[in-house]
Formats: structure tokens, sequence, C-alpha cells
């Protein structure tokens, strides 16, 4: 019998008209959608469908759209199939869409959860200040050592993101994540790409988010845990109602460790992993992780039908 995990997502996925079919068909996402506005204040079957990209880039609409998403595509999966995940990872944001399949936090709390940490991450640094670049084609301590040779008084930038072998994001001020990524290119790194993110996550210029973020956190009630999550800022525990809070708290100036999350996955015996949300970004990554996985993604009508006959057999 296949071991199954599930994983959600985050920002850079986002992308105009995602989850429309889906929409369409199925009331329950349709509901998904509804109830999300109402929290939020904010009409999310226009920001995810009809918004441009520019506007979707903006942290304070990314986080929101794609934990809309994420959630409803969660909400059809589990309709149509009958699979109980063995364990769950997010990748950054989408580690608050783990935490409620896990039961860990209610509907009602997570959403205007997000919304407050978007808001936070967006007034720490304002768009243009800060920028997040992807370097592939180099090793860890090497791109490492080109962010400590970057570093001063007046710039910052860090290696914030273990995606995969030799595929890594950095994170900082804008110019010095460009320089950074120039840098990588002289030294042979095969390519860097500008990520379409307003905000430079998981580095020290949040520190004042993650300040503000605590206050909205004392207010969670976080429940004990249907299916364990694997945190990104450390693998090699699990989420409990106790640490939560922390782990959070931390997650906002920590690096993503995505790689080293799917291979505690391999260690506890996960042979497929299935990934719910827009563009498959996570699959990509995760078969340069670990080749033997087998892997499903969920992001449309289409996606859907074939896991459920998949899983039905």
């Amino acid at each position: 019998m296949a071991k199954i995990a599930l994983v959600f997502p985050g920002q850079g996925t986002q992308h105009p008209g995602m989850g429309n079919s889906l929409f369409n068909e199925f009331a329950s996402v349709r509901n998904v959608f509804h109830q999300a506005s109402s929290l939020l204040g904010i009409d999310m079957r226009r920001l995810c469908f009809e918004a441009s990209q520019e506007e979707l880039d903006l942290t304070v609409n990314t986080q929101i759209a794609v934990l809309t998403l994420n959630i409803a595509i969660y909400t059809v999966f589990k309709e149509k199939t009958a699979v109980q995940p063995s364990v769950l990872a997010g990748h950054s944001l989408g580690e608050y869409c783990a935490l409620y399949a896990a039961g860990a936090i209610a509907f009602d709390d997570v959403f205007p959860l997000v919304q407050a940490r978007a808001r936070y991450h967006q007034d720490a640094v304002p768009p243009g200040i800060g920028a997040m670049g992807a370097i592939i084609g180099m090793d860890d301590h090497a791109v490492e050592e080109i962010c400590r040779e970057i570093n001063n008084r007046q710039e910052y930038v860090s290696l914030v993101i273990y995606n995969a072998p030799e595929q890594v994001v950095v994170s900082g001020h804008a110019g010095a994540v460009g320089k950074a990524m120039q840098a990588a290119k002289q030294k042979g790194a095969m390519k860097t790409v500008l990520l379409p993110i307003s905000a430079p996550c998981h580095c020290s210029l949040l520190q004042s988010a993650a300040n503000k973020f605590a206050d909205a956190l004392d207010k969670i009630k976080f429940q004990n845990f249907i299916t364990p999550v694997i945190p990104n800022c450390d693998p090699d525990v699990v989420y409990t109602p106790e640490n939560a809070r922390e782990l959070l708290l931390r997650q906002i100036v920590s690096p993503v460790k995505w790689r080293q999350s799917i291979e505690r996955m391999a260690q506890m015996g996960v042979d497929t992993i299935i990934e719910i949300g827009p563009k498959r970004t996570l699959s990509g990554l995760i078969k340069r992780i670990n080749r033997n996985i087998k892997l499903y993604s969920v992001e449309d009508v289409a996606s859907l039908h074939k896991i459920a006959e998949i899983l039905a057999v």
C-alpha cells in the first residue's frame, strides 16, 4: 500500500485565471472562494481570475490568492478521493495550507492570519526595495560564499530557500540580489531568475514583520494534528500545538529547507507525493530531489479527475 504525502505550493505559483475550471465545475470550490472573500473583505474570484499578473504578484495579494486556491483544491480533492495522507508539508506560505489540512487551524482563522502575515511582509519592506532570485546549477556553499562577499552595511542578501540540489533562492535588498545573481552567472551558474515576489521573504529584513505577526499568532488556538506536518525551518521535528507559534515566527526569517523536508519524507517511507495547488512547481523540485517518489498534482478539473481515477484503482 502506498504511503502518501500531500504538499502545498506557496508564492511564485500565482497566475491569472488559476483554478478557474475548478471554480466553474464544483460548488465546494465556489463555497471556499465565497467564504474566503467574506473573511478577507476582498473579492477572491476577481483577484484570482481577473487581476493582472502585476496585481497578483504583490505579496499582500499573492499570499491570500494562493492560500484560497490551495484550500479550495484540497477541499474538492477530499470530496473526490479517500486519501489518508501519512504526512503533510507546504512550501513557505503553503505551510499554512498544510496546517489547515492537518486540522490544526480553523478555516475562519487561517485566512485572516495569512492576510496579516502578507500585510506585515509588505509593510516591512515596500515593493521595489527587496527582491528574491533563483540560482540554478550552483552548489549551496558557493552561493552562500557569494552572499557573504556582497553583504555590507548598506546591502544585504542571503541564501533563503534550499529547493533542490543546485537549485536555491537568495533574498534581500534588490540591488544585492541582482549582484548575487550576476556573480553566480559569472562563476558558472546555469541560470538565474528574478522571482515574481515583492517582498524579500525568509531573511532578516523581515524581522519587524515577525515581531508584529507574533500578536496575530497569540490569538490563534492550535488544535491537535490529525496528520504530522514537517516544518520548513526545521524538518527534523514535526508541528505540535505547543510549538506551532514558535515555528511560524521562525519561518518568516529562516531559510526554507524544502530539499531536506522531502528527504525527511523519504526517510519516513513516503513513496507517493501529491501536490495540491497551481503550477506543479513543487513536483519539478521533488523530481530533482528523489526520482524514486511517484508524483501527482491537482491544479484543474482534468488533473483532479485523473488522480481520482488512479487512487480508485
